[in-house]
């Protein structure tokens, strides 16, 4: 129970940096002596301080002999911008690591405990483990896969729905949900929609929590169709990506270099962009989550394409109707139910008077 309690302490530390460690991890750090928690610290954004590290500089000499629970193996590798943590660790006396999971980046994953026993300081490891996976599902997908973690959101009503005929969407879903989006775009570092969003509602893709910071904002755009006075585009902090094919505007792509905007040319089947492609681009800049906006059509191509890792449907308890009206999915049907894309790990909530659905593909 005392682990338990004291690495569910270290998991709550490390999602304070929700948002702000990119590329790198969230990880906590607690240092216990006796029944007594002497210190504890978390990483707070990448390029400072490790969460053990943190934790031992306010522990100074009374870290010597004590216990630390880290929700992630301590780092041992050299040539980052900070140094090994199993060296600060050996050296404040600790006598005793717990650990919730192995490092799965491939110049740790291991070595840090091996580092730590040799030294003669006791380890353990795999308390909380799935939780401790699941709070950092997108470091492990980012490093393992090198592309990053995708989440599909839609804002819809209770029939499917994202538009009226005419193309009507604000707002379908509520305040309460809106602001969980704008939260969750603080969070990833890169939001994506198609070119068809931009045309239609023209949006600035700007995150609007106090406090937050703008995610990357790519769009999918395979011919450069985009209007030169989008919104979007007027951001300059070069945080603005078009993803196009061989088929592009090449006058506009050069108009568009000059603006300092990145233009991707992944190609795919059919003269669209190549989505898998695109993920391994990003994942080359060290973008390691993406939440996709709508609309219906690029859902489509995400799903088909087999780049989704979790889905949010934020439903509202409305009805729309009509054949004619935008659903949430486009694209074409399976051939038979057999072929539907299966979910798991499905979780609901209410937000005001929507409920948010949520789960993980299972292709």
């Amino acid at each position: 129970m005392n682990d338990r309690f004291y690495m569910q302490m270290a998991l709550d530390l490390a999602a304070r940096g929700k948002g702000r460690t990119s590329p790198n991890p969230m990880v906590g750090a607690v240092i216990v002596k006796g029944d007594t928690v002497i210190a504890s610290g978390y990483h707070r954004k990448a390029g400072t301080a490790h969460a053990e590290a943190a934790a031992l500089k306010k522990a100074g000499s009374r870290a010597k002999g004590a216990t630390l629970y880290v929700n992630l193996e301590p780092c041992c590798h050299t040539g980052k911008r900070t140094p090994p943590c199993t060296k600060a660790v050996i050296q404040a006396g600790i006598k005793e690591v717990v650990t919730a999971m192995i490092d799965p980046n491939p110049n740790v994953s291991g070595k840090g405990l091996y580092a730590l026993r040799k030294a003669g300081i006791k380890t353990r490891s795999g308390v909380m483990k799935e939780e401790a996976q699941k709070l950092n599902e997108v470091f492990i997908t980012h490093i393992t896969r090198k592309r990053p973690f995708v989440i599909l959101k839609i804002a819809q009503s209770i029939d499917g729905k994202i538009a009226t005929a005419k193309g009507e969407s604000k707002w379908i879903t509520g305040p309460e949900a809106r602001e969980r989006v704008h939260t969750l775009r603080n969070e990833v570092d890169a939001l994506l929609v198609g070119i068809g969003t931009v045309n239609a509602d023209n949006p600035s893709l700007d995150c609007r929590t106090r406090g937050g910071r703008n995610p990357y904002r790519i769009i999918v755009d395979s011919r450069l169709q985009i209007s030169l006075s989008s919104k979007v585009l007027t951001h300059d902090d070069g945080k603005t990506i078009i993803a196009a094919t061989e088929n592009a505007d090449k006058n506009k792509l050069q108009t568009l270099a000059r603006r300092g905007i990145r233009v991707l040319i992944c190609r795919g089947k059919a003269g669209k962009v190549d989505l898998n492609r695109l993920m391994t681009e990003l994942g080359k800049l060290d973008i390691t989550s993406v939440m996709i906006e709508g609309g219906s059509s690029i859902a489509a191509s995400a799903l088909s394409q087999n780049i989704v890792d979790k889905v949010m449907f934020f439903t509202a308890p409305k009805i729309i109707g009509g054949v004619d009206a935008f659903p949430s999915i486009g694209g074409k049907s399976p051939a038979s139910l057999k072929n539907a894309i299966k979910l798991k790990d499905m979780h609901t909530c209410y937000l005001g008077e929507d409920i948010l659905i949520e789960g993980y593909t299972a292709y």
